[in-house]
């Protein structure tokens, strides 16, 4: 797994990633990419942002069928998704998990609603982060109960500190996830102790996926440790995203090797 531009918390099929899997990778990525801007980008209401959406959800539906009818307004996203599903038999809760988080968002947004209670940031987190790195297990063949757990703290502490490292953009588009009486200091630990409690399963995932696993891991930690040395001189609203300079990448090598 690897950390990308613009939707952070999907893999890209980089040189790491076996080759007969770049395809299914990729075809998951630019499923969850094109339903994140559905949600996200442009100007258009809630309820038409709601309606394409639905669309989607049909489309994905029919996909799973391995219908021979394929989506007309997404032709490019179903038709390589299907063709991954037929070949790797992907499970299906992971795919509509994804859609109720970006559908939660829009909602969310819409009526201004933040987050009362970590518990209900964790059950968004299981929807729009867990999916993923469930997805990428099947992938490599990875289906014990210990492996999920870990793949799902990791998954849902790499969501939290994305939403930490840009909390002023989300505030700035009328999204506010820190739970309500918590302090993003608060916030900063939690994520890396659960990212902590999921670094055994870089030892599970062989070769390749296994480095880079242990980078994405590391690379997390990292801007947690520049996210904490910030949270205590700056406000938190103005946070700016952190970024990784060469120093930076080499820490997050040797702490790979050492792992």
């Amino acid at each position: 797994m690897s950390s990308i531009d613009h939707y952070e918390n999907f893999p890209v099929a980089s040189w790491l990633c076996p080759k007969h899997l770049r395809p299914a990778v990729s075809a998951l990525y630019h499923f969850a990419r094109t339903a994140d801007d559905l949600a996200d980008e442009g100007q258009d209401p809630a309820h038409h942002r709601l309606e394409a959406l639905g669309e989607y959800r049909a489309d994905l539906q029919q996909c799973l069928s391995l219908s021979k009818t394929t989506s007309r307004r997404w032709p490019k996203v179903f038709g390589p998704l299907q063709g991954a599903t037929a070949q790797h038999q992907l499970p299906a809760q992971p795919l509509l998990d994804l859609l109720d988080a970006f559908e939660q968002d829009v909602i969310y947004t819409s009526v201004g609603q933040g987050y009362r209670h970590r518990t209900e940031l964790l059950d968004y987190c299981r929807r729009s982060a867990n999916p993923v790195g469930r997805l990428m297990l099947h992938l490599y063949g990875v289906t014990d109960a210990p492996s999920l757990a870990q793949s799902d703290a990791i998954c849902t502490a790499l969501q939290l500190i994305n939403f930490w490292q840009d909390r002023a953009e989300d505030l700035h588009r009328g999204r506010d996830y820190l739970p309500q009486g918590h302090s993003l200091k608060q916030e900063l630990s939690f994520a890396r102790a659960l990212m902590l409690q999921g670094t055994p399963l870089v030892r599970r995932i062989k070769g390749r996926a296994g480095w880079e696993l242990r980078a994405v891991v590391q690379g997390g930690l990292r801007i947690l440790d520049k996210l904490d040395a910030r949270v205590e001189t700056a406000d938190h609203k103005q946070l700016a995203r952190p970024t990784l300079k060469k120093s930076d990448l080499l820490l997050i090598a040797w702490r790979c090797l050492r792992m």
